[in-house]
């Protein structure tokens, strides 16, 4: 192995660390380096307030977000062989945004909605789990085909929640299906489970290795194949209703950011994890500061800039293909 990896493991760490330092310096009230440094230490005053209450909260969720994203678009390519899959190809995100509307629309309490989000995440993953699981052994084409009609059926009843809900509730229910990061404030439980399955991914990236190559070469070579796609597939579920309950249906992250790494030469995967989680951290951390920060003090949805920056990125990897 070559020692492109670390190298680029020390450069996306440099850029996760200078995407937060702009997430809690930029935004409708601009930030001195001094300033910043003074309320990074504590010392008290209107920038310490503006960083620790306000900034770091939302750079904390979208460094977690953008993290958990990537490692579902990683861990999906490898249980379906698939470099084109993403988080929401299963339809798991459609029933957490299902969940989260349906208690926005009932008017129930913020804090509630996010385990109506999971709650609803659970609901899809047991029915995609049901159907693509048979006699103890997967079958990916129906588990493609299952995600692709519930993100389609929850699509259609998404639509009709937006038409039922009062006016007043639409540009909230808009924003947070666009990806929205401004109403975060508890973001540690999305970083625990980031750390944990980022770790478990990366400690048996070996197996994931062997898992990518296919069913009957894994097989061959040992991997109990439908214990570790079941386990792939639980990760994913996983890392995706964390991210989707806090900031919302992000695309393009868990799409774009690992092919970005495979472009530039790691394929392995116990390189492939860490390096796309910490991409996928600062690159989202980026957009959403982008978000907040262009059009103060009007805020847009972090999906929109999102979708912009990645829609041209991959038609240019698509293009580049012969």
């Amino acid at each position: 192995m070559s020692q492109r990896p670390a190298v680029l493991a020390l450069l996306l760490a440099a850029a996760a660390l200078l995407s937060t330092l702009l997430a809690l310096g930029i935004g409708s009230h601009p930030l001195s380096p001094g300033d910043l440094w003074a309320a990074i230490t504590g010392e008290p005053g209107l920038a310490h307030d503006i960083v620790m209450q306000v900034r770091r909260p939302r750079a904390a969720a979208a460094l977690a977000c953008g993290a958990l994203l990537s490692l579902a678009g990683v861990l999906l390519q490898v249980l379906l062989r698939n470099p084109l899959a993403d988080p929401y190809v299963l339809g798991i995100s459609g029933g957490a945004a299902l969940g989260v509307l349906l208690a926005m629309l009932a008017g129930v309490a913020a804090w509630m909605q996010p385990f109506t989000g999971f709650a609803g995440a659970f609901a899809a993953a047991v029915t995609v789990f049901a159907l693509g699981y048979r006699a103890g052994d997967w079958n990916l084409y129906r588990l493609l085909l299952t995600g692709v009609v519930l993100a389609a059926g929850c699509g259609a009843v998404l639509s009709l929640v937006l038409v039922l809900a009062p006016g007043a509730a639409i540009k909230g229910m808009l924003f947070w299906l666009m990806g929205d990061l401004s109403g975060v404030s508890v973001s540690w439980p999305a970083w625990a489970v980031a750390l944990l399955l980022g770790a478990g991914a990366t400690a048996l990236g070996g197996a994931l290795n062997v898992l990518a190559l296919g069913r009957q070469q894994a097989a061959v070579l040992g991997v109990p194949v439908a214990i570790a796609e079941t386990l792939v597939y639980a990760a994913a579920a996983l890392a995706t209703v964390s991210a989707v309950v806090l900031g919302g249906t992000i695309g393009f992250v868990g799409l774009i950011v690992p092919h970005l790494i495979r472009l530039l030469g790691v394929s392995d995967l116990r390189w492939l994890v860490p390096l796309s989680m910490l991409a996928g951290a600062a690159f989202l951390c980026l957009a959403d500061t982008l978000a907040r920060s262009l059009f103060a003090p009007l805020q847009l949805p972090v999906g929109v800039f999102t979708a912009l920056l990645g829609v041209p990125v991959m038609l240019l990897l698509l293009g580049r293909r012969p």
